[in-house]
């Protein structure tokens, strides 16, 4: 009996493409490559960029749906390099929800910083008038 007639109901977030974070930030995707192909055909790797925020992340996207469930049930907590991965299922709405909360985040720190302005602008009136 192979895994797949085993296990024919997957939950709904298992999908193809996993999320790993705290990757050590010198890994090589051919590196990934090694550690992630044991588990089935590995159709992409993407790693973050070393100079952003997306360090030490990388999406390994497989051939398979049941590869990818293996590799997140095996590599998660898994020691590379001194660090032990998080491995998860990428969900779109979720990083969008961040994308979408980190902008919100940025425009509520401009407000600050203009009604900031404004309070200063304010009492340099104040004073100047009291004068």
């Amino acid at each position: 009996m192979s895994a797949k007639s085993i296990n024919s109901r997957l939950p709904p977030e298992v999908n193809r493409i996993l999320y790993v974070r705290n990757l050590p930030f010198k890994i090589t995707s051919e590196e990934l490559y090694q550690i992630f192909g044991k588990y089935g055909a590995v159709y992409q790797i993407r790693l973050g960029e070393r100079g952003r925020d997306t360090k030490g992340t990388a999406f390994v996207v497989y051939e398979d749906i049941y590869d990818a469930k293996r590799a997140c049930d095996h590599l998660s907590g898994f020691n590379v390099g001194g660090r032990y991965l998080v491995v998860m299922y990428y969900q779109p709405a979720k990083f969008e929800r961040r994308a979408n909360a980190e902008e919100k985040k940025k425009e509520l720190e401009e407000l600050r910083r203009q009604v900031k302005a404004k309070k200063q602008q304010i009492a340099n009136n104040n004073a100047n008038q009291a004068e």
